[in-house]
């Protein structure tokens, strides 16, 4: 089994953290700060520069710490919040990923969350600093707070339609 989640926080949180490269640099086919900034306010967030260095830097953090299985939690609950906001922005598609919906950032959470409820295995930081095991009560808050966090940061930074074809 450990060596099962081993695989899954590394597959989820390199790619998690992969994605936040995207957003705040030419790495990894991004188009830089600047696509990033783009990206959010073409998508109707307020912020610019500042939305696409948080979330990017949230990616990367919350996607990194997840890969090492270092304060699980913590990485579970960054995950399911920057995700928690692309589902919000893809929502409107539907479901399935091939008409850009949010298939995607739904699995991430989903992954994200049963991470939190398994814990990170053996072979992780967590295992090694003897954090682990964290009781089950944990994943409940860590996607409560993911959850929270995600639509909470939807509500502050998001514009209505109107305002965002208003300000480009």
């Amino acid at each position: 089994m450990d060596t099962g989640i081993l695989i899954l926080r590394l597959l989820v949180g390199l790619l998690v953290a992969g994605h936040g490269v995207q957003k705040i640099s030419t790495h990894l086919g991004g188009r830089g700060l600047a696509g990033g900034t783009e990206e959010f306010r073409s998508d109707g967030f307020r912020g610019g520069v500042l939305t696409a260095l948080a979330a990017g830097g949230g990616q990367i953090g919350s996607g990194l710490l997840l890969a090492a299985g270092l304060l699980t939690p913590l990485a579970a609950t960054g995950v399911i919040g920057v995700m928690t906001v692309a589902l919000t922005v893809k929502w409107r598609h539907g479901l399935w990923v091939q008409n850009d919906g949010y298939e995607y950032p739904l699995v991430l959470v989903g992954t994200a969350a049963a991470l939190a409820a398994t814990g990170p295995g053996a072979w992780s930081v967590d295992a090694a600093l003897g954090l682990t095991s964290y009781p089950l009560w944990w994943a409940v808050a860590v996607l409560a707070a993911g959850l929270g966090s995600g639509l909470l940061t939807r509500l502050v930074l998001h514009r209505p339609p109107a305002q965002a074809v208003a300000e480009h």
